[in-house]
């Protein structure tokens, strides 16, 4: 019954629902025994303490889905093509670095875990030993795709590895940035994981394209508890795994520029933080905007969480369709 490729996404992405929609339900009144609660940044909107004690490190549902694309990717692995357990390991990683995160966070009662100088050394290691694998193996090459075009750029491996560390690390830590409000993070990333699907299976990846499609199924199961008003919040640990998975996909298919599309919301929340700390160091106090990241601006502009959520949710679509137009050539 599960014999062709397009059987076994479906049923990966069905049983990914069904997994982390029972796994919430179970997280919710296990995390609040635990007083595994959010803590709201002292920095941050007023009209978000209400949110405070929210049960956090809700992201553990949606990776316990993702571990099932594993099961029904068993005939690839069988045949040794591991891309997809690199990537996912790649994001059980951070994951790990974000567990460590909230951890922390809840341990000590307050809004900060792990040191900058932790994270990122974390990170990096983990990102070099994961692109090393993938070139090794064949899985990645050191040209760089450039999307809605034939080119491709030659580089030296270990400049590219260089490269790609660096673009994993901010990617990654920009989906973290972009988890500031009810359902943002998870409706953002959503049609990311679609398009990789998507992208996968035309390649004839079938087995990589299955954990996108988990967390397809996954992350759609875990919105019903984290649209607003949310009853438990994804936490670093949710935020890095996806993070992980969104760079991961990006280099396993070979086409990291395509990040610049099907992430342009992450992109843009991160850049509102360095011009907003850019702008304030060179005016001496004066602001960009009305706060950083830039759903908190917006938010202060009278916007809604869920219009918020909803705008940029919309913009990605959008952007991951412009991005299958442009690159048709890489993975027709």
């Amino acid at each position: 019954m599960l014999n062709t490729p397009a059987a076994r996404l479906i049923a990966a992405i069905v049983a990914s629902f069904v997994v982390s929609l029972v796994l919430g339900r179970i997280l919710i009144p296990v995390l609040r025994a635990l007083k595994a609660g959010q803590s709201i940044r002292e920095d941050g909107p007023t009209w978000h303490n209400s949110k405070a004690g929210t049960p956090t490190m809700g992201g553990l549902s949606f990776i316990g889905a993702s571990v099932l694309s594993l099961v029904f990717g068993i005939q690839g692995m069988m045949s040794g093509d591991f891309t997809a357990l690199y990537v996912l390991l790649l994001s059980l990683c951070f994951g790990l670095v974000g567990f460590l995160d909230d951890f922390f966070k809840v341990k000590y009662k307050r809004n900060l875990g792990l040191t900058s100088i932790q994270k990122a050394c974390l990170q990096m290691a983990v990102s070099a030993i994961f692109l090393y694998i993938l070139y090794k193996e064949g899985i990645m090459s050191a040209s760089l795709y450039i999307p809605f075009t034939k080119v491709y750029i030659e580089l030296h491996p270990l400049l590219y590895i260089f490269f790609a560390m660096f673009v994993i690390v901010g990617c990654v830590n920009a989906v973290n940035l972009t988890d500031g409000i009810d359902g943002l993070s998870s409706s953002v990333t959503l049609p990311v994981m679609v398009f990789f699907t998507l992208c996968a299976m035309t390649m004839g990846k079938f087995d990589l394209a299955l954990l996108p499609g988990s967390l397809v199924g996954g992350l759609a199961a875990f919105l019903i508890y984290n649209w607003k008003p949310a009853k438990m919040f994804m936490g670093d640990t949710g935020s890095l795994f996806l993070g992980g998975a969104v760079c991961g996909l990006a280099f396993a298919l070979d086409m990291p520029l395509v990040l610049i599309f099907v992430g342009i919301i992450y992109i843009t929340e991160t850049l509102s933080v360095i011009l907003q700390v850019g702008y304030f160091k060179l005016t001496h106090g004066k602001r960009l905007f009305k706060m950083a990241p830039i759903h908190h601006h917006f938010e202060k502009c009278g916007w809604s969480e869920e219009r918020i959520v909803i705008t940029f949710a919309s913009i990605t679509i959008a952007m991951c369709l412009l991005a299958w137009l442009g690159v048709t050539n890489h993975i027709g």
